[in-house]
């Protein structure tokens, strides 16, 4: 079939007439922005372009909620990115319920209103992109939601003392005093300090160029860390490098044991 017999099919199935099988057809092709690919056949077509056709087919019966299981896992990850993209601009002109299961992290957050994240068959948090990814509820969510640098210690009132007795201070108080807990820094909120601006020694082990930033693995005296830094086309740090990390009080996140967070 072509590409709009593909995305009539179902309004066939449902025995609507032609005029108005027409209307709608031409209406969701152009909605994904493939109304001049009707008559192509699907062997004709991209990966990128067969998958909006799959969704125009779903869609152009108007669904009151729409499943999608893993929509984007085969495809490369530049068109990947593009389909995001373009399924949130659909979703969103549409107001359709639209409900994505999905392995790929960066996927759920980028076109999600929320996020359910699992482990084991088991909700562990439910709640929008940013909050979602700033506060995560337990070392789970902290690590499997983005990159992380987690580091165990005893809470002594608005600080917390890792392992070796280092006292990180805290913007707020971070539970019972005495406590153990888990404190968790993103390794784009730490960064490369001048002299004596620094708040720890490291060195620098490996570095990583990633296009858009460079990440580096880092050997400090509460043990190894990574830091993220924007390219911004400056030389990047050498390995073996001295330096020293700081970071903001307020962007350091408690996970107490328990599995809630502050």
């Amino acid at each position: 079939m072509t590409v709009a017999q593909n995305v009539a099919f179902g309004l066939e199935m449902r025995q609507l007439a032609r005029a108005e099988r027409e209307t709608r057809v031409a209406r969701m092709l152009e909605l994904v922005h493939l109304d001049a690919l009707a008559t192509r056949y699907p062997r004709e077509l991209s990966g990128g372009q067969r998958q909006r056709v799959a969704v125009a087919r779903a869609l152009v019966i108007e669904p009151p909620v729409l499943l999608l299981d893993e929509p984007l896992s085969n495809l490369d990850a530049q068109l990947r990115e593009a389909m995001q993209f373009e399924l949130r601009r659909i979703q969103r002109k549409l107001g359709t319920t639209t409900i994505m299961v999905t392995h790929d992290q960066a996927e759920a957050l980028s076109i999600s209103d929320r996020v359910v994240v699992m482990r084991d068959g088991r909700v562990q948090q439910i709640d929008a992109p940013h909050r979602l990814y700033e506060h995560p509820r337990n070392d789970f969510i902290s690590s499997f939601v983005g990159k992380t640098n987690l580091l165990r210690g005893r809470v002594r009132g608005h600080a917390v003392e890792l392992d070796g007795g280092l006292m990180l201070p805290l913007a707020a108080p971070a539970g019972a005093e005495g406590s153990e807990v888990t404190l968790c820094l993103r390794p784009e909120k730490l960064a490369f300090a001048d002299g004596a601006e620094g708040r720890l020694a490291a060195r620098i082990t490996e570095r990583f160029f990633l296009g858009s930033q460079w990440l580096y693995r880092v050997s400090t005296d509460i043990g190894e860390l990574e830091v993220s830094c924007a390219n911004d086309g400056r030389p990047p740090r050498p390995e073996q490098a001295l330096v020293q990390l700081t970071w903001s009080d307020d962007v350091a996140r408690v996970l107490p044991l328990d599995g809630s967070a502050s």
